[in-house]
């Protein structure tokens, strides 16, 4: 609750199969807040969560 009130992200870690989506799916809706889930795979790469800046060369902006 304090990550929440300050603004924060939320970790939530547990065996798979304890309705961990749903508590959050449920926490963000009761507080009318954004809701994000990413599944931690193997082959998981940082702009997979962060985006990525591709340059357009005609325009000259990213």
């Amino acid at each position: 609750m304090v990550a929440l009130l300050c603004q924060g992200h939320v970790l939530i870690e547990d065996v798979p199969g304890t309705g961990k989506t749903i508590l959050a799916r449920a926490t963000a809706a009761s507080m009318s807040i954004s809701f994000k889930r990413l599944q931690c795979t193997p082959d998981l790469l940082p702009n997979d969560t962060t985006g990525v800046s591709v340059f357009n060369q005609k325009t000259g902006e990213f």
